[in-house]
């Protein structure tokens, strides 16, 4: 476990510290804090060689012990801890980016419809949704889908192998694949409905960042660029943001290598 802090000091900014662990998904809460210019700090979790599994001081920061997990210190208050990808960003998002020139929170009501039922804007009703569409459904699906792989592709004897094969097989064809249709056909539309070139409209949002993950990790398996030809240029889009970029370049600092990947 090891520490990297910023040169850079500010006595006006709360400190931010991000526990990243390698080989997550702490790379969209990196790419954040880019996108949105922040200072912060990285305390660094290496994974057990033999079990893959975290640390177990990773349960001294949150007790599940997972990542990412972020906390914040105002000047003269205790930390605020908070954990999943999805609170993070929007927690990030409402304290430093709301009120500001950012485009990463959309806009919640239109003109003179403030508080309104009904007076949100298409951008921040698209972006709450994806928030949670990103964790709750996709995410979901192509966690499936590399079980069932793994299942298909595991080194068993011989003799067994017919069996989990059999097994993987009828897991993707009866379920998962017939999902990733559903899912990849349904963010093929919303790209061509949104009225730009990201899920929202015309901006990066965090819900693009949130979505980022699972996009790329499934590049080229879950979903082709022949199927999919939308949601694989829109995928390739956040591959080049300077904000992606420069996390990337991060992690590679870091680890030495960087592999969007599921886990």
């Amino acid at each position: 476990m090891t520490s990297t802090t910023p040169t850079a000091e500010s006595t006006e900014q709360p400190i931010i510290k991000l526990y990243w662990l390698e080989q997550s998904r702490s790379q969209r809460i990196l790419w954040l804090l880019e996108e949105l210019n922040l200072r912060y700090e990285l305390q660094i979790f290496k994974r057990d060689p033999e079990t893959h599994f975290a640390p177990p001081e990773l349960k001294k920061i949150h007790p599940l012990g997972k990542s990412p997990v972020i906390s914040i210190t105002p000047p003269n208050s205790p930390p605020v801890v908070i954990a999943e990808s999805a609170l993070i960003i929007e927690y990030l998002l409402d304290h430093f980016a709301a009120g500001s020139k950012s485009t990463l929170l959309p806009k919640r009501y239109e003109e003179g419809r403030e508080g309104q039922v009904g007076g949100e804007t298409q951008e921040w009703l698209r972006f709450r949704y994806f928030m949670h569409y990103a964790e709750g459904s996709l995410m979901i699906i192509l966690m499936l889908y590399l079980v069932a792989s793994n299942i298909k592709t595991s080194p068993v004897p011989f003799f067994i192998k017919p069996i989990t094969s059999r097994i993987g097989d009828k897991i993707l064809t009866s379920f998962v694949e017939p999902n990733c249709v559903t899912h990849f056909s349904f963010l093929e539309s919303q790209l061509q409905t949104s009225g730009g070139q990201y899920l929202c409209g015309k901006h990066l949002t965090g819900a693009d960042i949130l979505l980022s993950f699972p996009l790329i990790a499934g590049k080229g398996t879950a979903f082709t660029k022949e199927k999919y030809p939308g949601v694989w240029a829109y995928t390739e889009r956040l591959e080049k943001e300077k904000g992606y970029e420069k996390a990337v370049e991060k992690i590679v600092e870091i680890e030495g290598k960087f592999e969007a990947s599921l886990p």
